[in-house]
């Protein structure tokens, strides 16, 4: 499910500007697209997610499976190749958008892929990660989403002592105690193990015309999603982009912590206009 926003062909004589997150869907890019009132922008809610209704029987999230569909967006919109901003699971898709279809984005801003096994401390991250999913299973969203706020905030490798901690207190960190029953969040839940597992295939974004900018927020350094674009750009032989805030900086105050909309869209106006 996809959302245009401004005429095709663009009145600029620019491709369009696609937005895609995961599991974030199109609704997160609201304040980002409102601030690029000359671009036609296309917002995308991937395979389940948002408004978007599965019917392939699966609750998974595979990297290859939503290249195919954001393809499939981008032949349906008839005006070819776009520009892209893609951010977290997005930017894992995008990666295997240029890989696969090195014809559809002329330019790829991949802000904060989340792909722990590049880490050099990939077995501890793969650690962390299964007990977020262990404590959603056993005590429910708030403790889930209290144990995703412990590691996604933990500065540096994960060591033996953040692994030894005991499980994060739902309370202590302002999410809901009571458990709804509820074990379907693709972020909580291994339904999206496949995107942080995911390996780009550097030899074939290489190959692709496209010019690649792995983006990292200022406010990122040494957290989880930080080194996780370090590590994506020194795999694709690069170094990162320093976009302002952190890995919700695009975003308004109807998300949670609120980022820097308005410095984060002129940051990304510059590096898709050329700037380094």
């Amino acid at each position: 499910m996809w959302r245009l926003r401004g005429p095709l062909p663009a009145v600029d004589g620019r491709p369009p500007l696609f937005m895609i997150g995961q599991p974030m869907d199109a609704s997160g890019f609201v304040a980002l697209a409102a601030r690029f009132p000359e671009r036609t922008v296309v917002t995308y809610d991937p395979r389940g997610l948002g408004r978007s209704v599965r019917n392939d029987g699966r609750v998974d999230h595979s990297p290859r499976t939503e290249a195919d569909d954001v393809h499939a967006v981008i032949e349906a919109l008839g005006v070819g190749s776009v520009e892209m901003f893609a951010s977290s699971g997005g930017a894992v898709t995008s990666l295997a958008v240029v890989a696969a279809y090195p014809a559809d984005v002329t330019t790829l801003v991949a802000h904060e892929p989340p792909l722990i096994t590049l880490l050099r401390d990939a077995p501890a991250a793969v650690r962390a990660r299964a007990a977020v999913t262990e404590a959603y299973e056993k005590r429910g969203s708030g403790a889930g989403m209290a144990a995703f706020v412990a590691m996604t905030s933990w500065k540096g490798e994960f060591t033996d002592a953040y692994l030894a901690q005991p499980p994060a207190d739902a309370a202590a960190f302002g999410t809901p105690t009571e458990d709804d029953g509820s074990r379907g969040d693709p972020l909580l839940s291994d339904r999206s193990w496949a995107v942080s597992d995911y390996r780009p295939d550097a030899e074939g974004v290489a190959a692709a015309p496209t010019r690649v900018v792995i983006a990292v927020g200022e406010e990122s350094e040494d957290v989880l999603t930080g080194r996780t674009a370090v590590a994506t750009a020194e795999l694709l032989g690069q170094r990162v982009s320093v976009f302002p805030s952190h890995h919700g900086g695009f975003m308004g105050g109807k998300f949670g912590y609120a980022g820097k909309p308005d410095e984060f869209a002129h940051r990304l106006r510059q590096v898709l206009d050329g700037a380094s």
